[in-house]
C-alpha cells in the first residue's frame, strides 16, 4: 500500500511542492508509507480545499456562462477569427451536466446547480426537485426538499454587502439570469421571475424583456397582474435606460438597461435589426465600471445567452458570431480580473446544444482532405443568422424568392433541390429559420449537428484569478465554489432568507382574492409575494430577501428578517462560513484562515504521527511541509 501511496504522491510532486522522501527523513519506512497513504487522501479533498474560503483575499467573482456549447464551438471560432481567444489563455478543467431527473439537463436546472449548489427537475429555477421521476444514481442534497426555494450565490454575496448584477443578451427572465435571482416551479412563468428580480434590489441588470415589466395596457406589456415594473424600478431610485448611448452615457447608480422587448438581436444581426442596442462587450464594460465603485466588492453573472439559441436553430453563423462576442465579453472581464488582482472568473457553459461537430456525413471518405478553405469559405458570405433570412423572406416564401434571398445574405447558390428539402422541412412543422441552417449546413459545409435538443456531455471550464478551478467538477460544485472564494455557507443563506411561515405561527393564512397577487397573512403582518415588502401596524419595511410562494406545496418563505420585525427580535444569523474544514475519514483538517492543513498519519499499532502543509499563495494549487512528527 505504501510504495502504491509513493507513486500517487511522487508522480504529483508538483502538486505538494516539495519531495517527500527528502522532507520526511529519519521516520521509518513503514512510517513514510502511512504518510504516504494521508498525502494521497489529501490530494483527493484538495478540489475543496484549494477554495480556502475567507483567507482568499477574493473581493469580487465574475460568473461567464456561454449558453449550450462546448468545445468544437471554441475550435471552429478560433478558425474563424484567425487568432487565439481569451478564453483559451484560461482553459483549467470540464463541468459535469446532468440534473436531478435527466442526464441531459435543462436550462433551468443547470442554471440552477451553478446558482445555488443543488441539482433539481427540469424547469424548475433555484427550488428543490420533485421527487417521482428522479435519477436511479441521485439521492436530492440535504435541504433541498420538493418545491422549496433555494439560495442562490448571488443572494448570498448581497447579504454580504457587495453589489451585485446580471447581464444577458436575452431576455433577463430566461432560465440562467432567472436562477440567480428567482424561485419559482416553471421556468416559462416570465411576469412572476420578472417581480421577483424586481424586488431582489440589484445594482446592475442589463439585457432584454422590457415586455416582462409593462402591463398589458402599456404598449408592449405583457403583465396581467396590474403591476407596473418598471415604475417601481424608478421609484426605487434606479435609472432605466433603453440603448446603447443611454447606457454609456451612465456614470455611476443602480440601473435596469433592457434594450429589445424581447431578446436582444444576435451579433451579426444588429447592424441591420438593433443599431441602437449594445454588444455584450459593451454591457460587460458598464457593468464593470459601475459595480466595481462598491468598496465591498461585486457579483456579477454575464451570459452570451444566444450561443444556445443558434445551436437550437443548427445555424453555424449564429453560432461562431454569438461565441466570439461572448468571448469579446471574456476579454474585458479578463483584463479586468488581471487588473485587479482580487477577482475571480469563472466561465462554464451551462450544456452542450446542438451537437456541432466540424466533419459531416459529407466528409465520411474526405475528412483527411478539409482544408481551411472548407470550413471558412461558407461563412464567409453569411451576413445574417437564419433569423435574419427568415425576416428577409417574410411572407414570400416562393421557391424563387427564398432562393434569392439565400444567395443575398449568405452568399450561397442554393439549389431547387435545396429549396424543396427546406420546403419540406417546414411542411413537417419546422421553422423557416431551422430548416435553412439545416439545409444549408448539411449541403453547403463541413459541418455536422445531432440534434436541434441539448445533449449530455461535460463542457469546458475556463478559470482565472485567486483559487480558480483546476479538474472535473459536478456543476453544483461551481456555486459552492463562489460561496467559498467570497467566505460564506450556502446553507446558512438558506437558513436566514427562506423560513417556512408555518414554523413561525399556527395562524397563517394566504390571501388569494387577487390570484396574480397572493398576499401572506401572519400575526397582523402582510406581505406580498414575490416582493420584498412586509407591512405591519402601518409601517412599510423593505425586507433583505423575497418573499417565495410555493404554490404546489402550499407553503411560503420567508426571510429570518421578517420574522424577526414580527416577533420583535433584532440579530440576524450569520452567514459565514465556518474557520475549519475537518475531512471525517482521516480527521483531517483545514484552517481557512491560516491556510494549514493538519493531517493525522496512524500507524496500525499505537504510534500516531502528523503532517503540517501550508498553502502556497498563487494560482496553483500547492502545499508545502512545514512541519511532522510524533504523537
Amino acid at each position: 500500500m505504501a510504495s502504491e501511496m509513493k507513486k500517487m504522491v511522487a508522480s504529483r510532486e508538483s502538486v505538494i511542492g516539495y519531495d517527500p522522501l527528502s522532507s520526511c527523513a529519519g521516520i521509518s519506512r513503514r512510517c513514510k508509507g502511512r504518510m504516504f497513504q494521508a498525502l494521497a487522501l489529501l490530494l483527493m479533498i484538495i478540489p475543496t480545499v484549494a477554495w480556502a474560503g475567507t483567507a482568499t483575499g477574493v473581493k469580487n467573482v465574475i460568473v461567464m456562462v456561454p449558453d449550450g456549447c462546448h468545445a468544437s464551438i471554441q475550435t471552429l471560432a478560433r478558425w474563424v477569427k484567425g487568432a487565439p481567444l481569451a478564453l483559451d489563455e484560461i482553459n483549467t478543467g470540464a463541468v459535469k451536466t446532468h440534473m436531478a431527473n435527466s442526464v441531459i439537463t435543462g436550462s433551468a436546472a443547470a442554471a440552477t446547480a451553478f446558482a445555488t449548489g443543488h441539482k433539481t427537475s427540469a424547469h424548475f429555477l433555484s427550488v428543490g426537485p420533485k421527487t417521482e421521476d428522479l435519477l436511479s444514481t441521485y439521492t436530492p442534497e440535504a435541504g433541498a426538499a420538493p418545491y422549496v426555494p433555494l439560495a442562490s450565490v448571488l443572494e448570498g454575496a448581497k447579504l454580504m454587502g457587495k453589489a451585485t448584477g446580471l447581464v444577458a443578451t436575452s431576455r433577463v427572465t430566461y432560465a440562467t439570469p432567472a436562477a440567480f435571482a428567482s424561485h419559482f416551479h416553471g421556468r416559462e412563468m416570465e411576469n412572476e421571475l420578472m417581480e421577483q428580480m424586481v424586488y431582489q434590489d440589484m445594482d446592475v441588470v442589463f439585457g432584454g424583456g422590457k415586455r416582462h415589466l409593462l402591463p398589458v395596457d402599456q404598449e408592449g406589456g405583457l403583465r396581467t397582474d396590474g403591476e407596473d415594473l418598471l415604475g417601481i424600478l424608478r421609484d426605487r431610485g434606479y435609472r432605466f435606460v433603453e440603448t446603447k448611448s443611454e447606457m454609456e452615457a451612465l456614470t455611476g447608480g443602480r440601473v435596469w438597461g433592457l434594450f429589445s422587448s424581447s431578446h436582444l438581436s444576435p451579433d451579426t444581426d444588429r447592424a441591420e435589426f438593433g443599431p441602437t442596442e449594445p454588444s455584450l462587450a459593451e454591457m460587460t464594460t458598464k457593468a464593470l465600471e459601475i459595480l466595481s465603485e462598491d468598496p465591498d466588492g461585486f457579483f456579477l453573472m454575464i451570459e452570451g445567452s444566444q450561443v444556445d439559441l443558434a445551436a437550437h436553430a443548427n445555424d453555424p453563423i449564429y453560432m461562431v458570431t454569438e461565441f466570439l462576442s461572448f468571448d469579446a465579453a471574456v476579454r474585458v472581464a479578463l483584463d479586468f480580473a488581471k487588473w485587479s488582482d482580487n477577482t475571480l472568473l469563472l466561465v462554464f457553459p451551462d450544456h452542450t446544444t446542438g451537437g456541432l461537430s466540424i466533419g459531416n456525413w459529407r466528409t465520411d471518405y474526405t475528412y483527411t482532405a478539409t482544408t481551411v478553405e472548407d470550413v471558412l469559405t461558407p461563412l464567409e458570405g453569411m451576413k445574417i443568422t437564419s433569423f435574419g433570412v427568415g425576416k428577409k423572406i417574410g411572407g414570400d416564401q416562393s421557391p424563387a424568392n427564398i432562393k434569392a434571398q439565400i444567395l443575398e445574405w449568405w452568399g450561397i447558390e442554393a439549389t431547387y433541390g435545396d429549396i424543396r428539402e427546406i420546403r419540406m422541412a417546414m411542411r413537417k412543422g419546422q421553422s423557416i429559420e431551422y430548416a435553412l441552417a439545416h439545409v444549408i449546413s448539411k449541403n453547403h459545409t463541413v459541418f455536422g449537428w445531432t440534434t436541434h435538443g441539448h445533449s449530455g456531455g461535460d463542457v469546458p471550464l475556463w478559470s482565472y484569478g485567486p483559487h480558480r478551478m483546476v479538474g472535473l467538477y459536478d456543476n453544483t460544485e461551481l456555486a459552492q465554489g463562489v460561496a467559498n472564494a467570497f467566505g460564506f455557507d450556502l446553507s446558512k443563506v438558506n437558513e436566514r432568507l427562506f423560513v417556512d411561515a408555518d414554523t413561525v405561527s399556527a395562524s397563517v393564512a394566504v390571501d388569494m382574492k387577487d390570484p396574480e397577487n397572493p398576499v401572506l397573512k401572519i400575526r397582523g403582518a402582510s406581505l406580498p409575494c414575490s416582493k420584498d415588502i412586509l407591512i405591519l401596524g402601518g409601517k412599510t419595511y423593505r425586507l433583505e430577501g423575497i418573499v417565495v410562494h410555493a404554490p404546489e406545496i402550499g407553503k411560503v418563505f420567508i426571510p429570518q428578517e421578517a420574522v424577526n420585525i414580527i416577533n420583535g427580535n433584532e440579530a440576524l444569523p450569520d452567514i459565514s462560513a465556518d474557520e475549519t474544514l475537518t475531512d471525517p475519514e482521516m480527521c483531517a483538517s483545514y484552517d481557512f484562515f491560516t491556510g494549514v492543513m493538519h493531517v493525522p498519519c496512524f500507524d496500525d499499532g499505537a504510534d500516531s504521527y502528523w503532517l503540517d502543509l501550508q498553502l502556497v499563495p498563487g494560482d496553483a494549487v500547492l502545499f508545502e511541509l512545514i512541519g511532522w512528527g510524533y504523537n
